[in-house]
This record gives C-alpha cells, sequence and structure tokens, in this order.
C-alpha cells in the first residue's frame, strides 16, 4: 500500500533517517517504536505528506486513503458530537447525493449514448461508495461513538461541551469512521479507559480491515494488533516480523549477534594495524604494509548503535506497618453539585488492605475509582460510614494532577534535592538515573520537561521516601513502554502496600496480588491476581 524507499531527512545537524525504507503491506498491522525523539513522529508525517524526505521517495498504491490520528485534536465547534464525526465523512456523504441524482435522472428518458455514459459514471459511483462503507456510515459513526464510551445520549451534544480528553475520542471516532485504505495512529490509547481500549482493540482486529501503522505505550494493545514491529533508531528503520514480545526477545538476539562480530572485527583490525605498524618502517614488507592498509580502508566498520542505561537501583526499606493497613466499614461518597444537588458515588463499601498487598482498583469510567483512592489518602472525607488507617502507616499518593504541584522553574535535581534534603548528591544521581535521567538531563527544568518525564519526578520522590503505602492513580499515563517497565520494576520491588488504579493491563497482570472492582456504586474483592479477576468476573476488561 505505501513504500518508503531509501529516505534521507535531515533537520539541521540532525540526520533522523538515511537510507531508510518501509513497505506497509495491505492488510498489516505495524507497529512502530523506538525513543523519544528518533523519529517515529515524522514518518507519519512523510506518509501523510505533511513533510517531504531530502531523498528517496514514497510510492502509494492507485487510490490509496490515508487516515491519520495525531494528538493535535484541532478546533472543534458548531456541531454535535455525532455530526463532528460525520464530518470527516463529506465526500462519502456527496457521493451519495451525486448517486442519488444519477438514479433520478436515469428515471428520465434519454438517448443511448447518454444512457451508456451515465451507467457507466453511476457504476463507479456505486462501487466508490460501498468501498468507502457510504451505505451504513450514520449506523456505523453511531457505533464507533459509543465504542469509544460516547453513548447515544450524548451522540447530539456540542462539541464545545467535551473536555479536552473527550475531544480526542471523537477525533478518532472520526478518522475511524471513514475507514482509510492506511491507518495512522499516533497513541491511539491515550485518554481512554480499559473499556475503551478493549473496545477498540477488538473492533481493529475484527472490523476493520485495512492496513494500520502505529505507536502505542499500551504494551498489551500493541502486542495483541502488531503482526510486525518496526524500530526508529539509529537513522533507520528495522522490521521484526512478530508482535512486540517477540520484538524484544529477537532484538537482544540481533545485539548480541552484533556485539560478537563487533569484537571478532576489532580483533581483526587490531592485528592488521599492530602488522602496519611492526612493519611500516621495512622495505622489505612495504606492499604488504600498503596492501593491509588498503584492505582496512575499505572494511565496512561495525557500529554498536547507543543503548538506554537501565540503572538498578535498591530503594531503602520502609518502617513497617501494622498488618491492617486501611480498613473500610460501610463507607459512602456523596459529592455536592454545583446545583444544590448530590452525586452518589458508591454506598455501602467494606473490606480491608492488608500490609504487602499490591492491590489494584478497576471498574468503568465515572465508577467512583480516584474517589476511592482520595479516601483511602486521606484527600476527602466518607459521606457515611468510617475509613481507619492502621498502625504507622504512612503514605504516598500519587494523583492524576499530582505533576501540577511540582515547582516549574526547578531542575530535575533541585526537586528532588528538595524532597530528600538529607541525602547525598551520590544517592540522588542513582535515584534519577535508575527514572532514566541521567547526565545533563537532571539538570533540565520542569517546565521544559514531557508529561512523562515529570511523572517520573513525581515517582522518584515518592519511592525514596519512607513510606509503606503506596496510593497511584494512574500512573502509567504519560508513560512510554520503556519508563513504564522501569516504573514496573521499581513497584515489584517495593516491599509496602500498593493501591493502584491503571488502565494498563500488563502492569496490572504483572503486579497486582488482589482487585478491588467497583461497580454500580458497589465493590466486589477478588481475592486472587488481575488473570484471577478477568476469569471470575463478566466484565468488559476481560
Amino acid at each position: 500500500m505505501v513504500h518508503l524507499n531509501s529516505i534521507t531527512k535531515q533537520y539541521g545537524s540532525q540526520t533522523l533517517f538515511l537510507n531508510a525504507s518501509l513497505q506497509i503491506p495491505r492488510g498489516t498491522c505495524t507497529g512502530l517504536v523506538g525513543p523519544n525523539g528518533a523519529g517515529k513522529t515524522t514518518v507519519f508525517r512523510l506518509i501523510m505528506k505533511e513533510e517531504e524526505p531530502d531523498k528517496g521517495d514514497i510510492i502509494f498504491a492507485k487510490q490509496t486513503q490515508l487516515g491519520y490520528f495525531s494528538q493535535e485534536v484541532g478546533d472543534m465547534a458548531g456541531r454535535s458530537a455525532l455530526e463532528e464525526v460525520m464530518a470527516a465523512a463529506a465526500d462519502v456523504v456527496a457521493l451519495g447525493e451525486e448517486i442519488r441524482i444519477m438514479e433520478e435522472q436515469m428515471a428520465t428518458p434519454m438517448d443511448d449514448d447518454a444512457m451508456a455514459t451515465l451507467l457507466e459514471h453511476y457504476g463507479n459511483a456505486v462501487e466508490a461508495f460501498e468501498h468507502r462503507g457510504g451505505y451504513d456510515l450514520e449506523s456505523r459513526a453511531q457505533a464507533i461513538l459509543t465504542g469509544l464510551g460516547i453513548g447515544p445520549e450524548d451522540h447530539g451534544s456540542p462539541v464545545e461541551s467535551f473536555s479536552g480528553g473527550w475531544k480526542m475520542r471523537i477525533a478518532l471516532a472520526r478518522i475511524l469512521t471513514i475507514q482509510p485504505d492506511v491507518l495512522l495512529l499516533d497513541e491511539p490509547t491515550n485518554h481512554l479507559d480499559v473499556e475503551s481500549i478493549v473496545w477498540l482493540e477488538n473492533w481493529l482486529a475484527s472490523e476493520f480491515k485495512g492496513s494500520v501503522l502505529m505507536t502505542c505505550h499500551d504494551h498489551d494493545f500493541m502486542n495483541r494488533l502488531a503482526t510486525r514491529i518496526v524500530e526508529v533508531a539509529n537513522r533507520t528503520l528495522t522490521l521484526y516480523t512478530g508482535n512486540y514480545d517477540f520484538y524484544i526477545r529477537e532484538r537482544e538476539i540481533r545485539r548480541e549477534q552484533l556485539l560478537a562480530s563487533y569484537r571478532r572485527q576489532q580483533e581483526m583490525l587490531a592485528k592488521e594495524e599492530e602488522f602496519i605498524a611492526r612493519f611500516a618502517a621495512r622495505a622489505s614488507h612495504a606492499s604488504q604494509v600498503q596492501s593491509r592498509v588498503k584492505k582496512i580502508e575499505k572494511i565496512e566498520r561495525i557500529e554498536i548503535p547507543p543503548e538506554q542505561r537501565r540503572i538498578l537501583f535498591s530503594f531503602a526499606e520502609p518502617p513497617r506497618s501494622g498488618d491492617d493497613v486501611i480498613g473500610l466499614d460501610q463507607v459512602g461518597k456523596i459529592w455536592p453539585l454545583p446545583d444544590g444537588k448530590k452525586r452518589p458515588v458508591f454506598s455501602g463499601i467494606s473490606g480491608m488492605v492488608r500490609r504487602g498487598e499490591k492491590i489494584a482498583v478497576v471498574g468503568v469510567n465515572g465508577a467512583g475509582k480516584s474517589t476511592f483512592l482520595k479516601l483511602l489518602a486521606g484527600e476527602t472525607e466518607a459521606t457515611h460510614g468510617k475509613v481507619t488507617k492502621g498502625a504507622n502507616v504512612h503514605v504516598g499518593y500519587f494523583s492524576q494532577h499530582a505533576m501540577d504541584i511540582l515547582h516549574p522553574k526547578k531542575t530535575v535535581f533541585e526537586t528532588l534535592q528538595e524532597a530528600l534534603p538529607d541525602a547525598n548528591i551520590g544517592f540522588l544521581r542513582n535515584l534519577l538515573a535508575a527514572f532514566l535521567f541521567q547526565g545533563d538531563n537532571v539538570e533540565k527544568r520542569i517546565d521544559m520537561l514531557s508529561g512523562g518525564e515529570k511523572s517520573r519526578v513525581v515517582m522518584a520522590t515518592l519511592l525514596a521516601r519512607p513510606i509503606n503505602l503506596l496510593i497511584l492513580d494512574e500512573p502509567t499515563n504519560h508513560l512510554d513502554i520503556l519508563s513504564r517497565e522501569v516504573l514496573l520494576e521499581a513497584l515489584k520491588k517495593f516491599p509496602g502496600t500498593i493501591v493502584i488504579v491503571s488502565h494498563d493491563r500488563h502492569f496490572l497482570r504483572s503486579l497486582v496480588t488482589r482487585v478491588f472492582a467497583i461497580d454500580h456504586g458497589e465493590m466486589v474483592v477478588y481475592e486472587g491476581d488481575y488473570d484471577y479477576y478477568r476469569s471470575k468476573s463478566q466484565s468488559i476488561y476481560s
């Protein structure tokens, strides 16, 4: 469908791609991976012709239609949610109107040549209309909006009434509805809850017939959909024919093979250079020396690509809490609304958080998961019932707004030093390195960091403090896959108690030992890990 042939792309002194090639075959799903700044978004922009390669060319199959979902929503105004989605297929709607007009014309008398011409145009239009899914366009738009969490009752709501995160869902629905031949998805699971992620995963696997090229931070999503992984790194595009787990394994195998080849080449070069240095001054060996000089000049040197170093860091043992960390007795919560009304969130919740447990709190969007965590953290009080904190419990709370409390003008190092004033410089640098801040990066100001980098700073300050209860509300938001793995390993080693809300299923599967499911204002406790919960519940999360 799309062929990038020997692409070279440079920005100033930085070369992103040097003679890089990529093919997107028909009906495939390709995951695009690589470190930030390697050029993943540039690949999308080149395919969409928003940028041109410095060298090389991009070839498209005939009449290939592209659809691109990026993180830039753009302006949305003056339409309902459904109208906004339908507007993306305005050309299909116009084609349907053209077909209707031609059908009226065919009912009127005309000569044979005119009728033949009309029938030919009509046939081409109907074929194109069917290919674009014109006959079920509106029902498809409604189904996609609903699947992404915007129910029928909100299809007629003006787009201005939706928050930024919900507008992202509308923008995603626009692209899915037009059913392009090649679908480019840049982080499609951002701003989606697990329910919507699972729906999108199933829709792409079973309903979408085109080709997909995507970046995604969700391990499970990438693993279940992608059958090809293209790594964007070291100025090239490297293909791995398999899912994300295959890519991780194969990448290590290839790197070990490359290191072995590099070592053999270095040994050979060392011997040749030793010979040259030893006999360079002897006339009797001049021809041999020159021959070997030319030989090593022609050798293509093997380069070892830089690798993100992973720092192993041992966190201090937190103070031991009592066996009963937090008790809940018939707890209920009601939020007052601006119009004087009240909104009940949940009621009659009872249970116990025990020392050393790693608990996932799950439920559909709006079930009250964040409110529940606020109750545990003491950030709000219960309307009914009682929340009892156990002996010697020290709480660390990461909220969805935790990054807002960082001082924008301070550096990463200053922020951590302020949180841990008694720690020495070596300890602070090692801790920051464990969270992927190395070298000059520790001197970057907070206001210059991405959302993921800010999130890692907050997590570093939390995990280094003497706390024994971590309460985490969506800590994986904004984090790429590598950063999520770093955080996951840190939390696995954390010897205290953890209560977490996350829409990353791989993260939960790898971490939690118990599940609290909030559903229709009540809580069900599952005495097992995340896979046990999935097997026992009928939730859409499974």
